[in-house]
């Protein structure tokens, strides 16, 4: 018998999305309803599963997609077994088991997810191969990544192209993505969405492999090349698993609840045991497994209404209760046969039913948007199909019609219709008689629904289930500016993709968004924008960063010290009074600090432009100080890679060649095409202009790294349409100068700038942007990022016309930043300080994330 209390059990087993969720609505509903015991595998809280590519590209800290911390369960109440996975189910003793821990339970939900699914094929045992599942998996495998030059990635699905994409950020020479089906995403995409999206994610320099099967993963102890069964191979360094999940009931096998490809439950999330409730992706509701976290959010939000209604202590447990099935079936009671009940007895009112859920997402796959509805490959000789594509803008659309309403539909490249048919979608409303009114809505046709005409039931978030009226709740209590709504309900903390919705809640809810003053703080411990920062550091003379911190701070942390070192070097030069602790360990010593302790050194190379005895010289230092890895970069410069710390000055001496400034947030290098000196193409020399854009502005740095390119035609074989700023040349001898382009974790073309006819003049408009942008720019703001933000025209009046008469500030602080340049290099022969090229054996390595 089970000891009375004053409070039922409640135990979750599971505390990824779905069980964490779950725990958060019971909550929400009855604080004081259950004593909450959590279960979860991993050793921390909850984190958004959304976001881990964003930890394995390094756009995100792991810290930042945390959605409830260790100390959240504590606060709440919660007792978290964290990093302790559940071994056992004992359901007549009502009791779970981890090790060394027993649980009673009054009432238990399971919450155990799904497990990557792992091909058969030898060698998924070696050492190099990794599952993309979890946050240790991304610090695992970007961990790995950083000594390897060829991935393989096993799956064509949403996971595996986030995994693709964040082996793109760690400097791999080649990214190989292998699908067995006949195309990529087969879940969301056609055949036709599937060719598009694939020839989408080539250009980005990503091979893939359709139709092929895995048959073996080669190597000895390490990983050295996947086997394919038409008899090819490819080689591989790195192999990331991400064929597909398979719902996690082990536990509900091993206890005896029915299970089929999951765990069955009822229109309450109900078991076959009345006392055990299961919900997300290890359960199976009316014969569907939902994968996506939008089906989640309403399974919990019905099945903590369910635990907050139903007495757990009664004797007749589910007797009284209406509307509800029988465990293992999936029709409500109310559908079935009448039970012998008295006339004179008014039935309890019935429980709330989950009855299932409309699929409909919108995803980011690399850069690309995507949106998709129902089940686009499930197509009945009589629907009607409505298609449009642009390929040049790699743009593709379907609709499936059914009896006059959307049954599915997708949409690539551009995301312009996805509101309207998103809307049809989930009403189940007619579709307009014009078919091609979905996707190109007339104004006669058009449904004008208003943010303010939808009910507050409406979900914008789909991340993470937030309804319309929760938004407008939490603007009434005053969250005005879009990260506030972001931190109070979570809306727009996924994807991202809802947050123009959630603004414009906002201006129908309070008039007007208002400005989150944080938002503009060059950094978090200084509450300042950058340029009253700037002008406040040059008023009271602030030259170190103690100095700031004094003065203005709030707080002292590392990333603020990083941000404001960089920032005082470039208002003083030679003047800023650098202390060392302020800054990451590769400012202090010039050079990236790799895996093991060691460093890389990048000499610089003007343009992409060497010398035989430049090579010679780069070779036998190799040799010299038995250098593991040497490695030409994407940006034509060669790396050498695990030189030790001591060695660093020696072999600097050795090389007799400038820093690269490949270790921090600098101008790196300007990638150039032979150009008219050689290529019968050419139009301009393209070489001459990229030695001179490097020799000019060597040694300038930024809040954020900057690459350049310029290209000798508009072949544009530099790629001077994805860097920072690139030039190319065109008819007539003149060039093209662009910014604000990227071509890793983000992909953006530059816009235009303007059109220059000599060297001078190009070097003066480069000048001009670069200082305004060191100038105004947050910290860690690239290029693709501050040019949007502040606005083509508006650079184009600032930097062309003198619209603020700042052109001859620009021009004074390029001379001024060029004469205050010194090479970091030469502190080989006067260290700045002792022990600064030591070797350590203590090296704190940063987490990788």
């Amino acid at each position: 018998m089970i000891a009375s209390r004053k409070k039922p059990r409640l135990v979750v087993i599971g505390n990824g999305m779905a069980g964490a969720r779950l725990v958060e609505d019971v909550l929400a509903l009855d604080r004081e309803r259950f004593d909450i015991v959590v279960f979860g595998d991993e050793p921390y809280g909850n984190y958004n599963r959304i976001l881990l590519s964003n930890v394995l590209n390094g756009s995100q800290d792991p810290k930042e997609i945390f959605l409830n911390s260790l100390p959240w369960y504590e606060e709440n109440g919660i007792r978290l077994h964290a990093g302790k996975p559940v071994t056992r189910i004992d359901r007549e003793r009502r009791t779970v088991y981890a090790e060394g821990i027993e649980e009673h339970y009054d009432v238990l939900v399971i919450a155990t997810g799904s497990k990557p699914f792992v091909p058969s094929a030898p060698g998924t045992s070696l050492h190099g191969v990794f599952v993309f599942r979890t946050l240790d998996d991304c610090r695992n495998i970007a961990d790995y990544a950083k000594g390897c030059k060829r991935a393989v990635v096993i799956g064509g699905g949403l996971l595996g192209l986030e995994a693709a994409k964040g082996l793109m950020t760690h400097n791999l020479e080649e990214v190989t993505v292998v699908e067995f089906g006949p195309w990529l995403m087969g879940v969301q995409l056609d055949e036709t969405g599937g060719k598009v999206l694939q020839q989408t994610i080539e250009k980005l320099g990503i091979k893939v492999r359709v139709k092929t099967n895995t048959t073996e993963i080669a190597g000895y102890q390490h990983v050295q090349a996947v086997k394919f069964a038409d008899g090819t191979e490819q080689p591989a360094d790195i192999v990331v698993i991400s064929a597909g999940i398979r719902p996690n009931i082990d536990l509900g096998k091993e206890c005896g609840l029915t299970c089929e490809r999951a765990i069955v439950v009822d229109d309450q999330m109900r078991t076959s045991d009345p006392y055990i409730f299961g919900v997300g992706e290890c359960v199976q509701h009316r014969g569907m497994i939902y994968g996506l976290v939008a089906p989640l959010w309403e399974q919990t939000k019905v099945l903590a209404q369910v635990l907050g209604e139903v007495d757990f202590t009664a004797p007749d447990l589910w007797q009284s209760v209406a509307g509800v099935c029988d465990p293992g079936e999936h029709e409500p009671a109310s559908q079935r046969p009448a039970t012998d009940v008295s006339l004179e007895d008014e039935p309890p009112p019935p429980l709330p039913a989950y009855t299932g859920s409309k699929i409909a997402t919108k995803l980011k796959v690399m850069g690309v948007e995507l949106a998709s509805m129902g089940r686009i490959g499930d197509l009945k000789e009589s629907d009607e199909v409505v298609q449009f594509s642009e390929p040049a803008r790699q743009v593709y659309w379907k609709a499936i019609i059914r009896d006059g309403k959307l049954s599915a539909a997708c949409l690539l490249g551009d995301l312009g219709p996805a509101d309207n048919l998103m809307e049809l979608f989930k009403t189940s409303s007619p579709v307009p008689e014009r078919r091609m009114d979905l996707f190109f809505t007339t104004q006669s046709a058009k449904r004008d629904v208003s943010l303010a005409d939808l009910p507050d039931s409406h979900q914008i978030c789909d991340c993470n289930g937030v309804s319309k009226g929760t938004i407008c709740t939490a603007i009434q209590d005053g969250k005005c500016t879009v990260p506030s709504i972001g931190k109070a309900t979570r809306a727009g903390t996924g994807c991202g993709s809802c947050k123009t919705l959630v603004k414009g809640l906002i201006e129908a809810v309070a008039g007007a968004v208002k400005a989150d003053l944080s938002e503009a703080w060059y950094v978090p411990a200084v509450p300042m924008d950058k340029p009253a920062l700037v002008a406040a550091i040059r008023q009271r003379g602030l030259k170190s960063v103690s100095a700031v911190f004094r003065e203005f701070g709030k707080s002292e942390d590392e990333k603020s010290k990083m941000g404001l070192a960089s920032l005082l070097k470039s208002l003083w030069n030679e003047d800023y009074i650098d202390e060392r602790d302020a800054r990451f360990i590769n400012d202090r010593v010039h050079a990236n600090i790799q895996k093991d302790g060691t460093f890389s050194v990048v000499p610089r190379i003007y343009g992409g432009v060497t010398t035989a005895d430049d090579l010679i010289r780069i070779g036998q230092v190799a040799k010299k100080y038995d250098v593991p890895m040497v490695k030409v970069t994407g940006g034509q410069r060669i790396d050498l890679l695990g030189v030790k710390k001591d060695d660093l000055p020696k072999v600097w001496a050795d090389l007799g060649m400038p820093s690269g400034h490949a270790y921090t947030k600098a101008f790196r290098t300007c990638k150039t095409c032979v150009g008219s000196e050689f290529c019968r193409y050419g139009t301009n020399d393209s070489t001459a202009l990229g030695i001179a854009i490097e020799k000019r502005f060597q040694g300038f740095e930024f809040p954020a790294k900057v690459k350049m390119a310029v290209s000798g035609c508009p072949r544009n074989c530099a790629e001077a349409t994805v860097k920072d700023l690139g030039v190319i040349a065109t008819e007539g001898g003149e060039c093209e100068i662009s910014i604000g382009g990227a071509a890793g974790a983000s992909v953006r073309k530059t816009d235009i700038l303007c059109r220059v006819k000599t060297q001078d003049e190009a070097l003066r408009i480069i000048g001009r942007f670069l200082i305004y942008y060191r100038d105004n720019a947050k910290w860690l703001e690239r290029t693709y990022d501050f040019v949007p933000r502040i606005g083509l025209d508006k650079l184009k009046k600032l930097l062309l016309e003198d619209a603020e008469g700042l052109c001859d500030y620009f021009d004074r602080e390029v001379e001024a930043t060029i004469a205050a340049y010194v090479d970091p290099w030469m502190e080989r022969e006067k260290p700045a300080y002792a022990g600064q090229f030591e070797d350590s054996r203590s090296i704190a390595l940063p987490m990788v994330g």
